[in-house]
């Protein structure tokens, strides 16, 4: 995830951005001269959680992309990881009269307050792929089917170690790591991914040996790599050292590297000792490349571009009084309401198909994989 600078010349290429810096962020004031009726020209606020990971990079450019093509102008944020920070610059920008906001929250409960500043300047908020929690000034939310994604890094866990059609019964040794403790994905991806592994960890087919099974105990805040690089040598040092690692479910793209570096670094990947199925999500860059070169084994796909499209189209809506189109209304629910949500689906990605689902869909090009 550190390599994201090389890794997406491609996508910032594509999205064709004429941004120009300022001191909290990036400002577009481009955009068409053809406006969505009273909101021609009108300022959308984008607030994502870090440069530190090419996903949210991508995310920024492709929602600015998105409006700036019905006509808005566009405030695009990074709060670098620091709930503070980010809650300072959304404050910041509803002063600056943005007309509605787009946020992927870095901390899911820091929000309640400045949203209700948004609230009383009749600012609508959008909630981008991590729901915003205990607050009713939340109005839509755009995501993917997250309990999805979970199971099918499960599923391909039991699949790959042969469990799931029932050549292969084990028993068979696994790690779980989940992602940050203050992200509400974190459940819903450990969820789904528990719910399909949990049967045969209960008939003993696969073994946390680590013992380290609750939702608490394997999170990694801010879903830092490093420091699940950390818990694989801790994990490794104190539970195998007579034993091997068979899988480990992780949940996102830059654990998975800081994973397979602790697993490496205890001679995994040799001849004698092969590397051990891992999970992924995101398909970013660095893991892509890893699956073609045989070390992460899967990662999740998920087309950004298209969430990307739904967020702008739900600023769209509100600002125009059409309702936006949702297919959830049952599902996400924050602590105070049910907010209505659009989910886009998932897709696994290993070697056998890495070409047809991100190369051949225009998602990267085959040189940005070399």
């Amino acid at each position: 995830m550190r390599t994201r600078r090389a890794a997406l010349t491609a996508i910032a290429a594509s999205a064709s951005l004429a941004l120009t810096l300022s001191a909290c962020g990036q400002s577009s004031e481009g955009g068409s001269e053809e406006g969505s009726g009273s909101t021609k020209g009108a300022t959308i606020g984008i607030s994502m959680p870090t440069k530190s990971s090419e996903r949210w990079i991508a995310d920024g450019n492709n929602v600015v992309k998105e409006l700036k093509a019905k006509g808005y102008k566009t405030k695009l944020i990074y709060g670098e990881d620091d709930p503070d920070q980010q809650v300072s610059q959304v404050e910041n920008m509803i002063t600056q009269g943005v007309k509605a906001l787009i946020i992927a929250a870095i901390d899911n409960k820091s929000m309640n307050n400045v949203l209700q500043q948004a609230k009383d300047a009749n600012i609508p908020v959008i909630s981008y792929d991590r729901l915003i929690l205990g607050t009713e000034n939340v109005d839509y939310y755009a995501s993917f089917d997250n309990e999805k994604v979970g199971e099918l890094q499960g599923n391909y866990i039991l699949e790959k170690l042969g469990l799931k059609d029932g050549s292969k019964k084990g028993p068979f040794n696994i790690e779980l790591f989940a992602g940050s403790n203050d992200d509400n994905n974190t459940r819903y991806f450990f969820g789904g991914a528990m719910k399909v592994l949990q049967p045969y960890i209960d008939k003993k087919q696969l073994v946390v040996k680590s013992g380290q099974t609750k939702l608490n105990q394997v999170t990694t805040l801010r879903w830092d790599g490093g420091q699940a690089q950390k818990r694989m040598d801790d994990i490794l040092t104190g539970t195998y050292k007579s034993a091997r690692v068979d899988a480990v479910l992780s949940p996102y793209d830059g654990i998975s590297i800081g994973i397979l570096s602790a697993l490496k670094s205890d001679d995994y990947g040799s001849k004698s000792k092969p590397l051990p199925v891992v999970t992924g999500q995101d398909a970013e860059v660095a893991s892509v490349k890893s699956i073609i070169a045989g070390q992460q084994t899967q990662t999740v796909f998920k087309d950004i571009r298209a969430l990307a499209k739904v967020a702008s189209n739900m600023v769209d809506a509100v600002l125009n009084d059409k309702k936006p189109e949702v297919n959830d209304t049952k599902t996400y629910d924050n602590g105070v309401k049910v907010v209505p949500a659009y989910l886009l689906q998932p897709v696994s990605v290993d070697k056998s198909n890495y070409e047809k689902e991100l190369v051949e869909s225009g998602f990267y090009t085959a040189g940005d994989l070399k």
